[in-house]
């Protein structure tokens, strides 16, 4: 991921709602959930969520997929990996074992 990708996730995840978003996805993992789900889950209005949804897609952090006449969103795990890889790139000055707590604290067990 370059810099620029970087900080449009920073900024798309420096906002409450989108935060709550973002983790209300990864938490929905696979099957993902609907605009409106999700607008239910954190009683949000459902044009704001569209907003919010629509800088969260931009930043590469949740992609959606049309399923019939409706659009589910999840999150990107790809996008992520990515970010993760970002701020851990040059961890720990050259010594890799030291980053391992952090590794397996993000280590998904699924």
């Amino acid at each position: 991921m370059e810099k620029q990708q970087a900080l449009a996730a920073f900024d798309a995840l420096g906002q409450s709602t989108r935060l709550d978003v973002f983790r209300l996805l990864i938490k929905a993992g696979e099957d993902g959930m609907s605009a409106g789900d999700i607008s239910d889950a954190l009683d949000v209005r459902q044009n704001t969520m569209s907003a919010n949804l629509a800088i969260l897609t931009r930043s590469g952090l949740i992609r959606n997929e049309r399923h019939g006449r409706s659009i589910r969103y999840f999150a990107d795990m790809g996008g992520m990996r990515g970010l993760l890889a970002f701020l851990l790139e040059d961890c720990c000055g050259g010594q890799p074992e030291h980053c391992q707590p952090i590794i397996e604290r993000i280590a998904c067990a699924c």
